[in-house]
């Protein structure tokens, strides 16, 4: 479960517009630091015997870094500047989630399982009101999320008001370059920016679905992974069926195929691996590369939109190599876990 501090709720209420941009430079932060984690994962799955399970959390994926594009448009709507290509803006793993978030969730970098997804992933998506959907495993109690940080962030930018936001827009990613952005220009729009964040990761209080679509919220397709079948609707529903037996987790097998998953290390780092081996190599070109993605997302969410294919191919190019690395097909038949970690140069 993720909790955040007190001080930076009381931080926000005190009000005023420096105080929203920290908050959402934290929220900023806490989005990119889901991804590295989730693309761990996926990375860790051989697609032929688990297709399945890698298509789940690869849509969690897309949906991220829509969620960390849409706060640095409303962050760049009120005058403020990301900054992403930092080494501290780049979490440490194992460790908490940064954005001034409690040490209750140790998230680090493992290979998938389903205690993974159980323990940590629908942990990290939780929704305050969690739709417990009847299963033979039964279900957990819901908790509170960073939905609740979000809401007040909503909160502070409404009292601010319209005159806060830039006149034109300002550095604004749109769905002309990824789909489902939302160009911020005033108090709405940043509002339903923070909507769309909210309801693809949790869902709302009465539905798993997603507000606009027909997805279910993260929190719910992680959970297809961990019951092992698909959330369908309640084939056989009543008048006064109540929202926590509309669905049920009772549709086509989501089952982890561990032959299909690749032996990496849990939580590696670069150091670990012998200076000049080919291990200790193929980590450091990855994180080069991992790096060169975060100073080219730095561009694109500063005034460049043209930077977006270059973005696209860089993670292609990481998605390449971590498999290779993870298959061992390029590091003689070990397999290397790529540690998403700050790197500048590659020497």
């Amino acid at each position: 479960m993720i909790r955040i501090k007190p001080e930076l709720f009381a931080a926000l209420r005190a009000g005023g517009k420096d105080a929203v941009l920290e908050a959402l430079g934290n929220a900023i932060k806490l989005e990119l630091a889901t991804i590295p984690p989730y693309l761990y994962a996926l990375y860790s799955l051989d697609s032929s015997k688990n297709g399945a399970i890698a298509q789940i959390i690869q849509s969690v994926v897309v949906e991220e870094m829509l969620h960390m594009t849409l706060g640095c448009n409303i962050l760049n709507a009120l005058g403020g500047t990301p900054a992403l290509n930092t080494g501290g803006f780049v979490p440490i793993y194992p460790g908490p989630l940064p954005g001034s978030v409690e040490a209750g969730l140790i998230v680090g970098l493992a290979p998938c399982s389903t205690a993974l997804v159980h323990d940590v992933f629908m942990q990290i998506e939780e929704p305050e009101d969690a739709l417990s959907f009847p299963t033979a495993l039964g279900a957990a109690p819901p908790k509170e999320t960073i939905g609740q940080f979000y809401g007040e962030i909503k909160e502070q930018i409404a009292k601010l008001g319209d005159g806060a936001f830039s006149r034109t827009p300002r550095n604004q990613i749109g769905p002309d370059i990824m789909d489902e952005s939302v160009v911020v220009t005033n108090v709405d729009t940043a509002v339903r920016a923070i909507n769309t964040i909210v309801e693809q990761g949790e869902g709302t209080s009465s539905s798993p679905l997603e507000v606009v679509g027909d997805e279910y919220a993260h929190y719910y397709r992680f959970a297809e992974i961990y019951h092992g079948r698909k959330l369908i609707p309640n084939p056989n529903p009543g008048p006064k069926t109540p929202p926590d037996e509309q669905f049920v987790y009772g549709g086509a097998p989501v089952v982890l195929d561990p032959t299909g998953v690749y032996a990496a290390q849990t939580n590696p780092i670069a150091a670990s691996y012998p200076p000049g081996s080919a291990a200790r190599q193929a980590c450091d070109t990855f994180n080069y590369s991992f790096t060169s993605l975060l100073n080219t997302l730095q561009l694109l969410f500063t005034g460049q939109p043209d930077r977006f294919n270059a973005a696209l191919g860089l993670m292609m190019s990481l998605r390449q190599q971590a498999i290779d690395m993870m298959s061992g097909t390029t590091v003689a038949g070990e397999s290397v876990g790529p540690s998403f970690e700050y790197q500048p140069t590659n020497s």
